[in-house]
C-alpha cells in the first residue's frame, strides 16, 4: 500500500514547464526531392528566404534556456511564390520534424537549430 501511495504522490506532482529563450535566428534544412539536393538556410528572425519557388519566413526560433544546442523549435510561414495561400504556418520542432511538417510535392523543409549570435 505504501508503494502505491508513493507512486501516486510522484505522479500527482506538478509538471514544471521548461524555460525557453528566443534566438536571433535559426538554421533550416531544405531538400529538393526531385534533384536530391539539400542545403542549409541560415535566417534571422523576421527574415524571408527563397527555397526554389517557396518563400520561407522565420517569425521566431526558441531553444531551452541555458542550452542553445538543445531542441530548437521555430515558427515558420511558407508560401509558394505568386500565391497568397499559405502552405505551412506554425511551429516546427527540430527533434520531431514529422510532427508538424510541410506538405509539398517537391520540397521538404525542417528546423536544424537556433542561432544565438
Amino acid at each position: 500500500m505504501r508503494k502505491i501511495l508513493m507512486m501516486l504522490a510522484i505522479l500527482a506532482a506538478p509538471v514544471q514547464a521548461q524555460q525557453v529563450a528566443s534566438a536571433e535566428g535559426g538554421v533550416l534544412r531544405a531538400l529538393d526531392k526531385v534533384s536530391g539536393v539539400s542545403r542549409d538556410v541560415e535566417m534571422r528572425r523576421g527574415e524571408t528566404a527563397r527555397v526554389g519557388n517557396l518563400n520561407v519566413t522565420m517569425n521566431e526560433c526558441r531553444y531551452p534556456s541555458g542550452n542553445p544546442a538543445g531542441d530548437a523549435y521555430a515558427e515558420l510561414e511558407i508560401v509558394e511564390t505568386g500565391d497568397e495561400n499559405r502552405l505551412f504556418a506554425g511551429w516546427m520542432i527540430a527533434s520531431a520534424p514529422a510532427l508538424s511538417a510541410l506538405e509539398h510535392p517537391r520540397y521538404d523543409i525542417w528546423v536544424i537549430r537556433c542561432t544565438t549570435s
